[in-house]
């Protein structure tokens, strides 16, 4: 017997909402956290690379358990799932809020990154077993996907204004009010769903899939320290790369697997998952460069810096709905086309600014096509890849379609930020010592565009020769964020279907 979720129209708007602020919750959780680094560096007398893990160890966790977090719900129910990570979450950050070391702080949000893998998946999961007809589904999805771009604004926003009155646990705190209305509202609205045919576990198949995409990001996350081309990197990549073709080869012989892996045959899976990759690479890759860049160049506080990121609030919660009925015009391949060629052509605008480029001018407009293109990317794109999907795969396929989006984010930041620290890095030991540092001082410089200010603060008119090195290192960065994102255009174009290819509104529609 299928377990559905079966809500009068009414009631599945309200269901929507409970499933957007839990998503909101863990994706506010991916930027958050930025703007306290500072405050805690200091108060917790926390190295660069403690700051670092703050920040990957739940990207880490959250990503390497996604997989399993999505086959878990489709097997003991995705409500269930959904109301156990929510609490989770809660209580790890807690935790984070309470830490009085590095080390504590770096394994509750450790533990926050596992909680929020059992959240994220189950969101999409009941998402599509609620709104069952397509065009609903399409539109719920849509919004969904809106609430996953305003965390890039959010977190900054709320970040900056809670560490204006608050000590810097807060920005942990405020996250158990939310939990505890998520919950309750979800427990009033929400009803179960899961795979109406469950099967034995498969221990092995979760086991390697949580080691090679950890591995995975692992590497990732350290390649730039590391090395692009260290033997440690390579190693690691290529151990990644063994686990994951193991994972793909037993679960091809299962008859029930964790992962049907057979689903990227179909290409509005492959395409539509690697297009989102792309524009995640691409966006997270900018963001990293954009919140430096606000402070060292322009010159913002904290608050004033994630205000400034607000353009990408105030543009994808309206575009993101829209790019669904743009779909039903034109085709889901030529809007997700669109959308990779307005976030390039945004890109492209960021490469070239100056020191003399006004916020509200190059800056805005910038941010407004990436923004814009994003919304016509993540919808339609999610839309394809859960439209390949049988209900009862909902978890799982879910699972693929975040994790998919967390490795795009995460290598972004990855290859974007050593782009940018090749082309800053010589530019700003070259500025320094010319001003008069020594070489030894002026290497240090190059770990950072604020170290570098700071040792400038001691060279009259070497400030600005600092930024520019910067800015040189953004706009490199820039270009190669607009070449991804204009590639998986071309892709896109030649590979996604063009338009939904499963009759409309009874989309393998099961009966209690």
């Amino acid at each position: 017997m299928t377990i559905r979720t079966a809500a009068p129209p009414t009631r599945r708007w309200w269901v929507l909402s409970v499933l957007c602020l839990s998503v909101l919750l863990v994706s506010v959780d991916n930027t958050i956290v930025n703007v306290a680094l500072p405050t805690i560096g200091r108060e917790l007398s926390a190295s660069t690379s403690d700051l670092q893990w703050v920040v990957d160890g739940y990207t880490l966790a959250f990503a390497a358990l996604l997989l399993l977090g999505g086959a878990l719900g489709d097997r003991f129910g995705r409500r269930r799932l959904l109301e156990l990570g929510l609490v989770a979450f809660a209580v790890t950050s807690l935790f984070a809020a309470l830490a009085d070391t590095t080390g504590q702080l770096v394994a509750a949000r450790t533990a926050m990154g596992v909680s929020a893998a059992a959240i994220y998946p189950a969101t999409l999961a009941l998402l599509v077993s609620t709104f069952t007809e397509r065009r609903e589904r399409a539109t719920a999805i849509g919004i969904w996907s809106a609430v996953t771009g305003l965390s890039v604004a959010v977190g900054p926003v709320s970040g900056g204004l809670l560490l204006e009155h608050f000590a810097w646990g807060s920005v942990f705190l405020v996250d158990l009010p939310l939990v505890a209305i998520a919950v309750v509202a979800g427990r009033v609205l929400l009803r179960e769903s899961a795979d109406p045919r469950p099967h034995g576990f498969d221990p092995v198949g979760a086991a390697v899939s949580v080691a090679g995409i950890g591995l995975l990001v692992w590497t990732t996350i350290e390649a730039p320290d590391r090395g692009w081309s260290s033997a440690t990197t390579l190693g690691s990549y290529l151990a990644a790369a063994v686990a994951l073709t193991f994972f793909a080869g037993w679960e091809l012989r299962r008859s029930r697997p964790l992962l049907d892996v057979r689903l990227f045959t179909d290409r509005r899976v492959s395409v539509g998952t690697g297009a989102i990759a792309l524009a995640f690479f691409s966006l997270f890759g900018f963001i990293f460069l954009i919140t430096q860049y606000f402070q060292a160049v322009r010159g913002y506080g904290t608050l004033t810096a994630g205000l400034a990121t607000l353009p990408f609030a105030l543009v994808i919660a309206p575009v993101s709905p829209l790019a669904i009925l743009a779909v039903r015009a034109v085709g889901t391949k030529l809007v997700v086309a669109a959308g990779l060629l307005t976030m390039a052509a945004g890109f492209a605008v960021a490469a070239g600014s100056t020191l003399e480029s006004g916020y509200w001018g190059r800056i805005v407009v910038a941010m407004v096509l990436m923004a814009a293109g994003l919304g016509l990317v993540t919808g339609p794109a999610t839309e394809a890849v859960m439209g390949a999907l049988r209900t009862e795969q909902a978890g799982a396929g879910s699972a693929v379609n975040d994790t998919v989006r967390e490795l795009g984010g995460t290598l972004g930041v990855a290859v974007v930020g050593s782009v940018m620290s090749t082309v800053y890095g010589p530019s700003v030991v070259d500025a320094l010592v010319d001003a008069g540092a020594p070489a030894t001082t002026a290497t240090g410089a190059a770990d950072s565009v604020f170290a570098g200010l700071a040792v400038a603060d001691r060279l009259p008119g070497a400030g600005t020769a600092v930024q520019q090195s910067f800015l040189d290192g953004v706009s490199a960065g820039s270009w190669v964020a607009a070449a991804a994102s204009a590639a998986g255009a071309l892709v896109v174009l030649a590979l996604l279907p063009a338009r939904h290819r499963v009759t409309e509104p009874e989309l393998e529609l099961e009966r209690a």
